[in-house]
């Protein structure tokens, strides 16, 4: 089925694209266990540095705004002048941006230090992905690797929450930060020898482009976090939101006038492409906010200290891995991608349903447990699947371009649906303060609006998985 779907350059079996694989997938868990490993050290972040409860979400946001800004510019520098190169690159910015994070002073210095993390692993991401397509050229090998890769991004997300809590309990928040300077120097020292040198090809950098994709995303996103005390009708909201429209417009109209523009418009006349982008951004808008109010309403709600919120989500995490690494594979092998992405998006769906009926005096084995592994089932099934559709057709010298674009799909979906349910999530904890609720409770009814508008994402992303993904051969 991979080989049908993805196109990567043929080449001799490298000898040791396993021991490769292993730093890229290290790679990877880094990048995303980046968005997640900030969940449970949310509240001492904000006791330490005096952030608002609306105001946490730019720990996250100014990473991933970053990241999915400059992801389109890190897959065309990947196919300008070699994966390994900005992938080495990628981990300088990253750990250096890290220490800035982990010494942190003040909001200011914080969100600061974590856009230029997003910066690094804008670089790191889609030329780690394009290193495993061009390092595994039979099929089945293929498809065993993007199991691992899946598992590790996946994983990644969840796994974070987990080792966020213990270092936040054991040491300090500080350290979430400061614990990707060791793993970046790890990953710097045995890229050399097991990562082979890119080739160079001729082309130019659309720099213009990457400066208005990226202005586009921060004001469309700013917009909606701001409306909250600024008000939805209000002339800032409109303002910004018109603005973005307008440099996304004027992104397009570079990208068709450049003879080598950072995103070739071409591209998305392979269907499955860009119908599995738009999953993709559906998905994450879905999975991000279920991990970020789920660390809320264990810590705010249930009243659970770092670590055991943290412990809460470990079953999560290891469902994930075993699920990709030893069972998406073969259901993908039987049944192809669109069953598995659209059950998959479903059973993400169901989870955060459940979610939404969280009581106050919620337990952990009737009201956590059951719904978070039927969440991590759901994720395990559908992302293989949609990374599969979102790079189906690139041809070879597209591969940094579109793992860059799924990337860019993921993140925008993350950062602009965490935006939108943290805004409705907001508003509804207001109503229901200016009733009869204590603050617990209305807590609590804004927790469970912002899963149950999750869950609604989750179900349109099966229902345009379900209409606009074709159906692909199997292996």
């Amino acid at each position: 089925m991979i080989s049908e779907t993805i196109v990567v350059p043929i080449q001799a079996a490298y000898k040791k694209r396993w021991a490769a694989l292993f730093v890229l997938c290290m790679a990877e868990f880094i990048v995303i266990m980046d968005t997640s490993v900030i969940g449970v050290a949310l509240p001492a972040i904000k006791s330490d540095l005096g952030y608002s409860q609306s105001g946490l979400q730019w720990i996250f946001n100014a990473y991933v705004i970053f990241f999915g800004g400059f992801l389109l510019l890190g897959g065309r520098l990947s196919d300008l002048f070699g994966a390994r190169k900005i992938f080495m690159w990628g981990f300088v910015i990253l750990s250096v941006a890290s220490l800035l994070a982990g010494v942190a002073w003040s909001e200011a210095s914080l969100n600061a230090g974590r856009a230029l993390q997003g910066l690094g692993s804008a670089l790191i991401a889609p030329s780690a992905l394009t290193l495993v397509l061009t390092k595994f050229t039979d099929p089945k090998e293929l498809n065993k690797a993007l199991g691992f890769w899946g598992a590790s991004a996946a994983a990644g997300g969840s796994a974070g929450v987990f080792l966020g809590g213990a270092i936040t309990q054991w040491l300090s928040w500080h350290w979430v930060f400061l614990i990707n300077i060791p793993i970046g120097v790890i990953v710097l020292a045995l890229s050399p020898s097991l990562l082979l040198k890119g080739t160079h090809r001729k082309g130019s950098i659309d720099l213009a482009g990457a400066v208005v994709a990226t202005a586009a995303f921060v004001l469309m996103v700013y917009a909606i976090v701001a409306a909250e005390s600024a008000g939805w009708q209000s002339a800032q909201t409109w303002g910004l939101l018109l603005l973005s429209v307008v440099l996304l417009i004027v992104f397009v109209a570079l990208q068709k006038k450049r003879k080598e523009p950072l995103m070739p418009l071409s591209i998305f006349k392979a269907f499955n492409l860009s119908a599995g982008n738009i999953v993709m951004a559906l998905m994450a808008a879905a999975w991000i906010p279920l991990w970020f109010f789920l660390n809320l309403y264990l810590q705010q709600v249930l009243h659970l200290p770092a670590f055991n919120s943290g412990l809460a989500l470990l079953p999560m995490t290891v469902t994930i891995m075993l699920f990709m690494v030893i069972i998406t594979g073969k259901l993908m092998a039987k049944f192809g991608i669109k069953p598995n992405l659209v059950g998959g998006l479903l059973a993400l769906a169901a989870a955060l349903f459940l979610f939404s009926m969280a009581p106050v005096s919620g337990s952990f084995m009737t009201h956590v447990l059951p719904a978070s592994l039927l969440g991590a089932v759901g994720m395990s099934l559908a992302y293989i699947p949609g990374t599969v559709a979102s790079i189906s057709g690139a041809k070879p010298e597209e591969s940094g371009l579109a793992s860059g674009l799924v990337n860019t799909s993921y993140q925008i979906g993350s950062a602009l649906g965490l935006a939108v349910i943290v805004a409705i999530s907001s508003a509804k904890t207001s109503v229901l303060k200016a009733g009869d609720m204590s603050d617990v409770e209305a807590l609590n009814g804004g927790f469970q609006t912002a899963f149950l508008a999750a869950a609604v994402v989750s179900l349109a992303g099966a229902l345009v998985a379900a209409g606009a993904i074709k159906k692909a051969p199997q292996a």
